[in-house]
């Protein structure tokens, strides 16, 4: 029995570690076992904290610790992964670069210091792309992170690490963040479920760029039940975030265990003709948004007037590059990775004008975007364009057979997202003839995590496709490519 405590789901293993039918040192020891059998095959968490965990597992167990016992989004003692751009405290963090190989901050990030006050237990760090650049988990410190479903291929980026220790039952619950696609992309590639939330609702803490609602925290899990319980234990004002608000009366678990489906669906599998994707996906993705008339829904294919996001998206990025990333450019250079430098160097070419335009741009988006959801509770679009592609390479080669410019090229499902501030969730919705998980990104109102997780539930259970997790690593081939 002990040997299968990874297969509980995160909801199940809280409800039974608050009846203390199984302890957190157990679940610690479950993870651990769990962690030596599945990390030589994918390399998703390089850096492991053990006996912090079983400190902490201890502690707990005295009833020390304990002060938010009985909150929203009390864990427990339920181990967790932290994303490896993220503090904590005593153990080694390396942001992905060969500049902080051996740096260990004496301090946790306040989400860190939230999660751990929640009952959450850190027993590892996952891997991700230097600096969190990057579809496709990869750096200099610890190499490449390989999707359990093929492990010849790629389980996306930024938070790969993180999706693909929950995929395979390596740890329960795991903490991301997202600028691009870093919790949707890696959630649809490994058939899990990853929320980019509202910017405000998960503190950044630590950020240069708290000004910015570019990038967010947020959490990855196996079912939107769990995700729900980690969005609480993360949720709520931070002094250390000024963009940060107060957590909501009704728990997202809450909502989620009362699910109301959304009246009216959109859906749109490339934003009226300005993305390309693999024609497989696009008839997947098709097929499967249909499903929410199963629940009641009227389906519509509609998208909103995103005008030239892609621009808009890639004028802000820069800029933020700039602020994260120009020191350190110029003190060293050599040891970052070019598509780092490329993109801050962008930024520096940038007029005053430029972003300021982007600014109006991205303003007026927000605007079209409220009235869009006038008429719809919910937009649907596929997760990622095209499948998981060959772990070897930063970006696929091409998408509907057409060649990228840039390793951000291939993105704009996810970034176009990014700039409206809407909530997005990836939820699993198939496979495609080489087994490669497909997934659909939805999109709620802004701030409306409460009513998306909501509809992301009830699709679930529609699909199902939850219950295959977690895996076992499976070795495969690289497809090839498909128009």
């Amino acid at each position: 029995m002990q040997d299968d405590l990874y297969r509980m789901t995160a909801t199940e293993a809280v409800s039974r570690l608050r009846k203390r039918e199984v302890s957190p040192l157990e679940l610690v020891e479950a993870s651990a076992r769990r962690i030596a059998e599945i990390e030589p095959a994918v390399n998703a968490l390089p850096t492991l904290c053990l006996d912090r965990a079983r400190d902490h597992a201890r502690r707990l167990m005295a009833g020390q610790a304990s002060e938010a016992e009985g909150e929203a989004g009390w864990l427990a003692g339920l181990p967790v992964s932290i994303k490896d751009l993220t503090d904590v405290a005593g153990v080694r963090t390396t942001y992905g670069s060969p500049i902080f190989a051996d740096h260990v901050p004496a301090k946790s990030h306040p989400l860190v210091e939230r999660i751990e006050r929640k009952g959450g237990i850190v027993v590892a760090k996952s891997n991700t792309p230097e600096f969190g650049a990057g579809g496709s988990t990869f750096n200099e410190v610890f190499g490449r992170t390989r999707n359990p479903w093929n492990t010849s291929l790629t389980c996306g980026g930024s938070t790969g690490g993180g999706a693909v220790s929950v995929a395979t039952g390596e740890v329960w619950l795991a903490h991301g963040s997202d600028h691009g696609g870093s919790l949707r992309r890696p959630g649809t590639y490994c058939s899990v479920v990853g929320l980019r939330p509202s910017p405000g609702r998960v503190t950044r803490g630590t950020s240069n760029n708290l000004w910015s609602p570019q990038s967010v925290q947020g959490p990855m899990a196996r079912t939107v039940a769990d995700l729900a319980l980690f969005l609480d234990a993360m949720a709520g004002f931070c002094a250390h975030d000024a963009m940060t608000f107060e957590a909501p009366a009704v728990s997202f678990s809450a909502a989620v265990a009362n699910p109301v489906a959304p009246r009216r669906v959109a859906f749109t599998a490339d934003f009226g003709g300005r993305v390309e994707l693999d024609r497989e996906v696009r008839e997947i993705c098709t097929r499967m948004a249909r499903r929410f008339e199963e629940l009641g829904c009227i389906v519509e294919e509609a998208s909103p007037d995103f005008g030239p996001v892609d621009e808009v998206f890639m004028a802000l990025r820069s800029q933020q590059f700039v602020v994260d990333r120009e020191q350190q450019i110029q003190q060293h250079r050599d040891k970052i990775k070019p598509d780092i430098i490329w993109n801050t160097e962008l930024g520096l070419k940038q007029t005053t004008s430029q972003l300021a335009w982007a600014e109006r741009e991205r303003a007026a988006l927000y605007r079209r975007i409220v009235t869009f959801f006038q008429t719809y509770d919910l937009l649907v679009t596929p997760g990622a364009p095209t499948g998981a592609f060959d772990v070897n390479l930063r970006a696929p080669a091409t998408i509907a057979g057409k060649k990228l410019e840039n390793y951000m090229a291939g993105s704009t499902l996810n970034s176009a997202i990014t700039v409206t501030s809407c909530p997005a969730i990836a939820v699993p919705c198939g496979f495609d003839q080489f087994g490669r998980p497909v997934g659909l990104q939805l999109v709620g109102k802004p701030r409306g995590e409460a009513a998306l997780l909501q509809a992301a539930s009830l699709y679930e259970s529609v699909v199902g496709l939850h219950r295959q997790l977690p895996i076992d690593p499976r070795p495969g081939t690289v497809p090839p490519s498909v128009p």
